[in-house]
């Protein structure tokens, strides 16, 4: 029998049993593409939009969800600032803007701390253009056009969410800067805090569904965007980190979103709305998961402990 030159054989990087690194040359890149890349996002949050305030269905859909009751029915109406004398949970109200400057100089100083300069950039970027996009589009770009004469309180442009957007920026931007050890419960706590967020504003009649879902996927695309930009390197490698596993994140994003969403006079909008802040989670915990596929290389430095 002939044998074959094993040198003529194609290569198989991720050989059952094989050791990372082992085997293949660092750092050859792969052709393969992330799942939902930033183009995707980008293509759900313009959808979304166009069915959501620019149809008359859509419009219809969206505005029965808000009634004559206001904001008071709402379970985290105390939380809210919406409630004279009453201090609002970050980002809500006017803690919106020190929200932003707080959670930025606290990526800026993890990034000097651990020196990992192409990924506090890429992090720093996430959170200022997913909030600066989301203020040109909401208040420039993509006006509510009135179709179905709606009352003046209904017709204001508010797509996508501003509110939203900072805690959806911050989150993907704070995992893309922590340490491996770290960056799994930052993730956990940034879905959360985005599903509460994403709730509340509904639950009190801040924001529309598509309004939140519009600003995740905002966030989303540019995450996506700067993990293309990021040096191979220097893109996280979520295999290497010990893990909460999704499930765990997710049921914690649930219950959040249950609560903050949840209203005392209608369980259909309670229903709504948590769904809608959960799928925002869902949606922002996948994008952060995502990185480009590449052959087995060794650790990068800034993944180094």
């Amino acid at each position: 029998m002939t044998q074959q030159d094993p040198l003529t054989l194609p290569a198989r990087p991720y050989a059952p049993g094989a050791v990372p690194g082992s085997t293949a040359g660092p750092g050859l890149p792969r052709t393969s593409r992330p799942w939902l890349p930033a183009l995707v996002y980008l293509s759900g949050f313009l959808a979304i939009y166009l069915l959501a305030a620019c149809t008359p269905v859509g419009q219809r859909a969206e505005n029965a969800l808000f009634d004559d009751n206001g904001a008071k029915p709402a379970w985290i109406y105390d939380w809210s600032g919406t409630a004279f004398g009453s201090g609002a949970m970050p980002p809500l109200d006017d803690t919106a803007m020190p929200t932003l400057l707080v959670g930025v100089a606290v990526i800026v100083a993890v990034t000097l701390v651990r020196r990992c300069w192409w990924r506090g950039c890429a992090a720093t970027g996430v959170t200022v253009v997913t909030l600066g996009a989301t203020e040109v589009f909401s208040k420039v770009l993509l006006p509510r056009p009135d179709l179905i004469d709606a009352p003046v309180m209904l017709t204001d442009p508010s797509f996508p969410s501003g509110h939203v957007a900072i805690p959806a920026g911050l989150a993907l931007g704070a995992a893309l800067v922590a340490s491996p050890r770290v960056r799994p419960y930052v993730t956990a706590a940034g879905m959360l805090w985005l599903a509460v967020t994403a709730g509340a504003v509904q639950a009190t009649y801040q924001h529309r569904p598509s309004d939140v879902l519009g600003a995740t996927l905002l966030a989303c695309a540019c995450r996506g965007l700067a993990a293309r930009l990021l040096p191979p390197d220097a893109v996280p490698d979520v295999t290497r980190s010990p893990r909460v596993r999704p499930a765990v994140v997710l049921a914690l994003s649930a219950a959040g979103a249950l609560a903050a969403g949840a209203r005392e006079d209608s369980v259909t909008q309670s229903l709504v709305f948590a769904a809608s802040a959960f799928l925002c989670a869902a949606l922002a915990h996948r994008s952060g998961e995502v990185r480009p596929h590449r052959l087995p290389h060794p650790v990068s430095p800034d993944d180094r402990e």
